[in-house]
């Protein structure tokens, strides 16, 4: 038997602070990364082109980075459920290591990728977790019960030590040229661009792929951002936000690695106010892992709302409704603006998520999945678990102890776009407006016409109010 082990990357695009891929260096240091190109992700139907050019990018990165290495990254494409055991039989190699997953189809992926390994008599490690710094079994109630609330989550899972930052994968040694051709015999490929795949974004991405980037990115953010974090991340037009939500969905950048930084970041403050910010941060972290686990703990959530009274909800769906939101076009300055942003860039600002997916949910009164999927069919960023979670938090059907919250368009802009400055930037016919008409929403409707901005396809007064009527009925037919 070959000392090879077979590193299978997915969602962690990366060699450092990559616990599953440490344990292979520790077996071995004949270790070969491979990445599957999975039909049953990349031919759905929510997949955004900006975030497939952000993950071939990343793996563009993580080849060069293995071949710096003496080693390689092995592409196949097609089921792994049967690629995966084929390849690693054919190159003999002793084992496949692999870290795990919280979705359900990775779940059910994996368990029959480890039956087909059995049945071959290679060897698997049980999968490490590493996305996330604790695992769904962790952190349980006293009742040994998943947590369904954030607050005491938070309180559970920040009093527990964190795990340091593995080891960086170093002297790795690859495949021999014999093995190399054997490799290609079983289907390895080269790496292929997006747009080889059918994807097509032409648009600059918002941070670069890989993981030095993203590295990059955490650093300008500890230095510019972090310890201002709590005051500036709620205004869209202020770049306040870490931008790493694309690193954290592809693991570009180790979880264990940021947590550490963000220690070493409230060490060297000397402000009350910073040190609040940093732990803001990290609050934001633990909701980014609260949905992880209970995306893990109640995988029904993938298939719908959380709530029994927003199973059946009777929801408008107007179509006309629905695509006037996707395009921007509602006549509400804030949503309008976030929606294009999202449209033009493959991302938007936390804030003005919550934003639109109250007015979709709220005034609209469409499905939030309608919403939830077209999110994943633009965003660099979507994931799963995240963009589930949020949604649900806006749509009330979710894990939250408040479950009727609605944002009035209006009162978000004037909070938290005072000047207008964000609707400017990406409501181009709306900027010589102003201000005052621009939050409010108030626009003369002969200002409207002439500027061509649309008036508001609904009244969100009488939206609310039929909102709640709907929500009440709802809860009394639930009994």
């Amino acid at each position: 038997m070959s000392d090879l082990i077979l590193f299978w990357h997915r969602r962690d695009l990366r060699i450092s602070d990559n616990t599953g891929l440490s344990a292979a260096r520790g077996r071995s240091a004949k270790v070969v990364g491979v990445f599957c190109l999975d039909p049953h992700i990349l031919e759905a139907d929510d997949v955004a082109p900006a975030r497939v050019t952000y993950m071939m990018g990343c793996l563009d990165a993580l080849k060069q980075q293995y071949a710096k290495l003496g080693s390689q990254l092995l592409i196949l494409r097609g089921d792994p459920v049967q690629t995966i055991p084929a390849l690693a039989e054919a190159v003999n190699a002793k084992a496949v290591f692999w870290n795990w997953d919280v979705e359900p189809y990775s779940q059910t992926r994996d368990r029959l990728v480890m039956d087909a390994l059995k049945e071959k008599g290679i060897e698997f490690l049980s999968p490490s977790w590493d996305q996330i710094l604790h695992s769904p079994e962790e952190i349980r109630t006293g009742t040994k019960s998943p947590y369904s609330v954030y607050s005491p989550f938070w309180k559970n899972w920040s009093s527990k030590p964190k795990a340091k930052p593995v080891e960086t994968l170093e002297n790795a040694t690859g495949l021999t040229e014999t093995e190399q051709e054997i490799a290609k015999q079983a289907g390895v490929i080269e790496l292929p661009l997006a747009k080889d795949l059918g994807f097509i974004w032409e648009q600059e991405l918002i941070i670069a792929p890989g993981e030095a980037a993203a590295q990059e990115r955490l650093q300008e953010f500890l230095a510019h951002s972090i310890t201002e974090y709590q005051e500036q991340r709620n205004f869209p037009s202020i770049d306040g936000t870490s931008r790493l939500s694309a690193a954290f969905k592809f693991g570009v950048i180790g979880i264990r690695a940021v947590w550490q930084a963000t220690l070493e970041a409230g060490e060297h403050t000397r402000s009350s106010e910073a040190e609040a910010s940093i732990r803001t941060w990290q609050q934001e972290l633990a909701w980014r892992e609260f949905y992880q686990h209970a995306m893990y703990n109640f995988p029904q959530l993938a298939q719908g709302a959380y709530r029994d009274n927003f199973k059946n909800f009777p929801w408008q769906n107007n179509p006309e409704h629905f695509q006037a939101w996707c395009e921007g076009k509602t006549g509400y300055p804030i949503v309008d603006a976030a929606m294009r942003q999202l449209n033009q860039t493959g991302w938007m600002h936390n804030r003005c998520r919550m934003i639109v997916a109250s007015f979709l949910t709220k005034d609209l009164i469409i499905n939030p999945q309608w919403g939830e999927k077209y999110f994943m069919q633009k965003l660099i960023d979507g994931d799963l678990s995240a963009n589930n979670g949020g949604w649900q938090w806006s749509a009330s059907s979710g894990m939250d102890p408040k479950p009727l919250r609605i944002f009035n368009p209006a009162s978000q802009a004037q909070k938290f776009d005072r000047e207008g400055e964000y609707i400017r930037q990406w409501v181009s016919e709306l900027r010589s407006v102003d201000a005052e008409y621009l939050v409010t929403g108030k626009i003369p409707a002969l200002e409207r016409h002439t500027l061509g901005y649309p008036e508001p396809i609904v009244d969100h007064k009488v939206q609310q109010a039929l909102f709640k009527n709907k929500y009440q009925q709802q809860k009394e037919m639930m009994g």
